[in-house]
């Protein structure tokens, strides 16, 4: 079965879908499913891409080949050039296909992108019109799950939660007394105030105002439209390299506001940071105070909300064979102010998670509940990730489980949350890929197109899996010493030697921990724990009662994908 694995895409969260590409190339099952790389670029492009550009640090290291060597960014930048400069640069890389094309290289697309056009059902209505089963909820759920202001009153709707919000229209906020906007909010809402721009993904425009300043207000709002004010009368007291690096900050995806821009006050569209440089410097020599520049695709709306006090988890949610809802052990996310881009995906940072969340067994379960029942109502299906708060016990009142921020397509990368929630049901990243692909197609073939070839494939794909249970493959061990040298490297390559065998197919991966008194082989779940420390302490607790319950509901999928 040929998997078109599609990555990148134009929204801001494209570098992690870059990455989660690459996941999904190591991973997906070698022995069911042939990959084809189908990267997709700023400008909506498909490329079958070379495999040499698949281990570059980043799509900016490739692609587009950069002219000016004082800026480095994305193919949006190259917009304004001719056709034929455009088409040069994706011949570079690989093979431009068109959709009609899509079924001479594969007959499955797997989804491994985020944000805007990439989980809000564009390319999944694209597929559907070409029809190319995908992976993933379809254009209902996938709808649902990209705005943010909808999903308040469908979540509350659900289950009746309580949550104050509120939401303010650009040409509202434009002609607006601020200061009588964010009073209003305080007294709504009070502080601290959450921001957040309704159709990007979960960890991209989202800023906390903490403290009653207007200006800080201000900034948090032009933000989450994704415009910004260059002051002209600072720009000119900069050097020459810092004016530089003050234009290429803009270029950043997870905290600029991305290219092309437009210039407020004409109306000019600028592709490429060089031009808005000298714009800058020209406005600036003319006696302009200021450069209101935003983004081409800027939110028409911002969204506001009160800051919840609480525990932070993300609770995964899969399908069993006949559609019903099986949540997976929430992770709690501690240690960190906002689980933000920056915490989610950036190294250093101190974010830490645990399985589940640190509180009662009737809290998981009622958050399990509650995501269940959400994901269900929404009209999701396949895999979905719902990010919630639960607030702490009072005298007078319970602790409450607030749902926000419903993701469709979750971070793809061998550490995100839903391979880790997974893993602690048995199912490791090859056998999760599998169940998506699989899960995909029953849930395609219920929306009544072309269901006799859906279920074609889904008979192929269930021999070539009845087959591969028949198999008695060798057994293989990777030990890790605890009297090695660098016992932390060991247990990384460890963790990277067991994904490349699982893919593969060929014997079955065991990772032994040797301590000087005895051996252990480990369970699944423990291959995903960062360090060596974390795995013996986990292997000193007993089972926690929400996992044994979470494996026990999920036993079948388990059985059927293990």
């Amino acid at each position: 079965m040929k998997i078109g694995i599609f990555f990148g895409g134009p929204s801001r969260e494209r570098e992690v879908s870059f990455a989660g590409g690459r996941t999904a190339l190591t991973h997906i099952d070698k022995t069911l499913f042939q990959p084809v790389m189908v990267f997709v670029d700023g400008l909506g492009n498909f490329i079958l891409i070379r495999e040499e550009f698949l281990s570059r640090s980043s799509i900016r290291a490739f692609y587009p080949q950069q002219t000016d060597g004082r800026f480095s960014v994305y193919i949006e930048s190259s917009a304004g050039l001719p056709a034929e400069e455009i088409e040069a640069q994706i011949s570079a890389i690989g093979q431009r296909i068109q959709p009609q094309e899509f079924k001479r290289y594969f007959n499955f697309a797997f989804l491994a992108m985020h944000g805007p056009d990439c989980e809000d059902g564009g390319i999944q209505g694209l597929l559907e019109w070409y029809k190319i089963p995908y992976s993933g909820p379809g254009l209902m759920g996938s709808a649902v799950g990209i705005n943010k202001i909808l999903q308040n009153g469908l979540i509350a709707l659900v289950n009746k939660q309580e949550k104050k919000t509120s939401t303010i229209s650009r040409p509202a906020w434009d002609q607006a007394d601020k200061a009588s906007v964010f009073e209003s909010l305080q007294s709504l809402l009070g502080l601290p105030i959450v921001v957040k721009a309704p159709h990007q993904g979960s960890s991209i425009g989202v800023v906390i105002v903490r403290e009653n300043d207007l200006d800080t207000f201000i900034r948090a709002v032009d933000q989450c439209f994704f415009r910004q004010e260059i002051a002209l009368e600072s720009w000119k007291a900069l050097s020459e390299d810092e004016q530089v690096a003050s234009i290429q900050s803009i270029t950043e995806l997870d905290s600029g506001i991305g290219f092309p821009v437009v210039i407020e006050e004409t109306g000019e569209v600028i592709c490429h940071p060089k031009d808005l440089l000298e714009k800058a410097s020209a406005w600036a020599e003319s006696g302009y105070q200021s450069l209101m520049i935003a983004s081409v695709n800027s939110e028409d709306d911002v969204l506001f909300e009160e800051f919840i006090s609480g525990q932070e988890f993300s609770c995964g949610v899969i399908q069993d064979d006949d559609g019903t809802a099986v949540a997976l052990p929430p992770t709690e996310i501690y240690n960190v102010t906002s689980f933000d881009f920056k915490s989610k995906y950036q190294s250093g940072s101190t974010t830490r998670k645990r399985i589940p969340v640190g509180t009662s067994l009737e809290h998981n379960r009622e958050i399990q509940v509650n995501v269940t029942e959400v994901f269900t109502k929404l009209g999701m299906n396949v895999c979905a990730r719902i990010d919630g708060f639960l607030t702490p016990d009072e005298a007078d009142k319970p602790g409450r489980v607030l749902l926000h921020d419903p993701n469709t397509i979750p971070g793809m990368s061998p550490t995100s949350l839903i391979f880790k929630q997974m893993a602690e049901i048995g199912l490791n990243v090859t056998q999760a890929i599998t169940y998506f692909i699989r899960q995909s197609l029953r849930e395609r073939i219920r929306t009544g197109k072309d269901i006799i070839g859906l279920r074609q494939q889904l008979a192929d794909l269930d021999i070539r899996m009845a087959d591969r249970k028949n198999l008695h493959l060798p057994t293989e061990e990777f030990v890790v010493d605890m009297t090695h040298e660098d016992i932390e490297a060991s247990w990384q390559e460890a963790k990277t030697w067991y994904g490349h065998h699982a893919a593969q197919g060929q014997a079955k991966p065991v990772v032994v921990l040797k301590t000087a008194q005895e051996r252990h082989e480990l369970p699944l779940n423990l291959l995903f724990k960062d360090t060596v420390a974390d795995v013996l302490e986990a292997l000193a607790q007993p089972v926690h009662p929400l996992i044994a319950e979470t494996r026990e509901r999920a036993k079948a999928i388990t059985e059927r994908y293990s």
